[in-house]
């Protein structure tokens, strides 16, 4: 594989790289040495969803990396970007970019796509050796594959895109094991109705351009599925062979005509209830053989449909792994993270093999600029709290919606307690009022259970009475006898997208889930992403308190401050 140049160069200090992402999720992340020093999605800083990035352009992640530390461009040793999509189109050309084109030669490595998700998740597993799974919808062409990526495939793929891969990761190296590919083009294809599809991400993404008119909605048709029954089997979507899955064109030619929600409700929950049957289905199936494959019983899990809390769950028990790492920025913000990671093990032959707990990217946020912002924002009373625990505590259990901002941004999707909205989970009407009035969407869509670690098995039935679910990375099943006393919380199917909160990585916010229960005796609360409709989650404290008046929320509590609404 190809690395650096003049690898050992006489560094003696840790080295800083700059990461980036050129997607359709573009992300930065700067790191020094082993260390993690920040990591943020585009969208959280433009404030577009989704926010794409070109090489070519200057990104506003990367710029919010370099000030975040204080560092210019020149400071930076090496920057170690991925593209999604043809890196040696003219949009990806670093001369072009007036931020990056200083340092566009010697201090540049290029990481294929779905190799930057394997080294992302790899890196923060802490595992000395592991299997590394990479499923998504389109990673890069052939034409940009590593050598040794390229040899798994042959010569006659020219022009293909990969979608699966599969690694063996030890140290400092990846080995491709397997790689599956499609045609160029042919990704998602064929509209009006269903499109077909090429790959399981592809798969998922046409039941969502089917179902919602938009194909990047998968947490949509994941919450969907249990309305439904299977009406199409999994062999109805792909055959499996010895070569991988062949995907067929069975279910879009069937259902074409069909209406999109909410109309025709029966067809369109089926439909969603089939293809997640038909992913989980897929996936055991590729894990199962990657399992006899290599001897190591340890899993690194990345990629965009890595984000299927369902499917997850069904690997934790059912793959023949014996630790299953799910990293919390599997989509493609994460590859900026493989990416610098790729880099500095190419520098220095080391990886430190630290196992990721906490999820926290973003820079802090000092008292004084959450002063300024409640002085920018109109209609804001702000109140300083000695308690933030026990303040929160207090308007939750009084039936209050309430945003909490403490800490460090979340770099993954999920807010896990540092940009989250909270309820009390035993409130009935909550998960209602929330969906119509605060989040305005779909009434079918479930919130998020967090609750303190040790109280997991309590309360859920677990995989392999796994209990460790820091990143909301699993749908988990309630114990049945404890459904009704947070029906907010609950799946019309009886689960919950399990965040666990321990005292070590979120002392905070464990405090106020501990108060919480008990005053209540449940240790637990909803909690979903702080953010209005359509909008990225909220990253500065000017978009919290604009984001709280334009929601109605009841509150914004900071770690030193209480606002709320004039």
């Amino acid at each position: 594989m190809p690395g650096i140049d003049e690898i050992s160069d006489g560094m003696t200090t840790a080295p800083w790289i700059l990461g980036i992402s050129a997607s359709h999720d573009g992300a930065a992340c700067l790191l020094h040495g082993h260390d993690l020093v920040v990591a943020i999605k585009e969208e959280r800083v433009a404030r577009v969803r989704r926010k794409r990035v070109l090489a070519g352009d200057p990104a506003a992640c990367a710029i919010y990396c370099l000030q975040a530390a204080g560092l210019r461009i020149e400071d930076i040793d090496r920057v170690a970007i991925t593209v999604q999509g043809e890196s040696g189109a003219s949009s990806h050309d670093l001369a072009r970019n007036p931020l990056l084109r200083s340092v566009a030669s010697a201090r540049v490595l290029r990481v294929p796509h779905h190799a930057a998700h394997a080294v992302s998740a790899f890196a923060a597993s802490g595992f000395r050796d592991a299997a590394v799974l990479v499923v998504d919808d389109t990673g890069s062409p052939f034409e940009d594959l590593w050598p040794s990526e390229k040899a798994l495939v042959g010569r006659n793929a020219a022009g293909s895109w990969e979608c699966l891969s599969t690694y063996y990761a030890e140290g400092t190296t990846l080995t491709p094991i397997d790689k599956q590919l499609y045609e160029h083009g042919a990704w998602t294809a064929g509209k009006p109705g269903m499109p077909r599809f090429r790959s399981l991400g592809g798969m998922y993404a046409a039941a969502g351009q089917q179902i919602f008119g938009q194909p990047l909605e998968g947490g949509k048709v994941m919450g969907l599925a249990p309305y439904g029954a299977c009406r199409f089997r999994a062999q109805d979507f792909f055959d499996v062979t010895p070569d991988g899955l062949r995907f067929l064109d069975t279910v879009p030619a069937r259902i074409s005509g069909g209406e999109r929600w909410p109309g025709d409700r029966s067809l369109n929950c089926d439909l969603a209830r089939s293809v997640q049957q038909a992913l989980e289905v897929a996936l055991l199936h590729t894990a199962r053989q990657l399992r006899r494959k290599l001897a190591t019983p340890r899993l690194c899990y990345a990629g965009g449909v890595a984000l299927n809390g369902v499917a997850n769950e069904r690997l934790l028990g059912e793959a023949g792994f014996d630790d299953v790492f799910l990293y919390p920025a599997a989509d493609d913000g994460g590859c900026a993270v493989g990416a610098a990671y790729w880099a500095l093990w190419q520098m220095t032959d080391e990886n430190a093999h630290t196992r990721m707990t906490a999820d926290q990217g973003g820079r802090d946020y000092s008292k004084a600029e959450i002063v300024k912002a409640a002085e920018v924002v109109d209609g804001i009373r702000l109140m300083p709290t000695a308690d933030p625990a026990g303040e929160a505590a207090a308007r939750l259990l009084d039936g209050q919606i309430i945003g909490w901002f403490i800490g460090r941004s979340e770099f993954g999707p999920r807010a896990l307690g540092q940009r989250s909205i909270l309820c009390d989970p035993r409130r009935a009407a909550a998960k209602d009022e929330l969906n119509a009035r605060v989040k305005k969407r779909e009434a079918f869509r479930p919130f998020a259970p967090a609750i303190l670690r040790e109280a997991a098995a309590d309360w859920f039935d677990l995989a392999c009475g796994n209990d460790d679910s820091p990143f909301m990375m699993r749908v988990s099943s309630f114990k049945a006898a404890r459904r009704a006393a947070v029906p907010a919380v609950v799946h019309v199917d009886g689960s919950g997208r399990l965040q666990t909160v321990s005292k070590r990585d979120n002392a905070l916010f464990y405090d106020l889930i501990a108060e919480c229960g008990r005053r209540s005796g449940v240790p637990m609360l909803l909690n979903t992403s702080f953010n209005g409709k359509d909008e990225p989650i909220v990253e500065t404290p000017q978009h919290a308190l604009r984001t709280m008046l334009a929601t109605g929320l009841d509150a914004c509590v900071f770690s030193d401050f209480v606002a709320v609404p004039q």
